[in-house]
């Protein structure tokens, strides 16, 4: 029977920088969609289009958050191989 090892991470491919930029872009698409449904929402004073809004907002930020960790990530990886480059 094989071995499996649970706490191995799954490594996945950098992104190229047109794929950054996509997805910054992307992330920016979606906050101005979420501003406009707040102000729509409390416009009307729809209380469930509010609710509604208030979460897509939510994962907004989170899209946010992972693309700024990953971005952090892939900036702590070149500067780790540049690092042993010089060494």
């Amino acid at each position: 029977m094989a071995k499996t090892n649970k706490n191995k991470q799954k490594q996945k491919a950098p992104k190229s920088n047109i794929g950054k930029v996509f997805s910054v872009g992307m992330q920016l698409v979606g906050a101005y969609g979420v501003i406009k449904q707040i102000k729509e929402a409390r416009g009307k004073n729809d209380k469930l289009e509010l609710a509604d809004a208030v979460i897509s907002a939510a994962a907004v930020v989170t899209g946010f958050a992972l693309l700024i960790r990953s971005m952090r990530e892939d900036n702590a990886e070149l500067a780790e191989r540049t690092e042993a480059d010089v060494l």
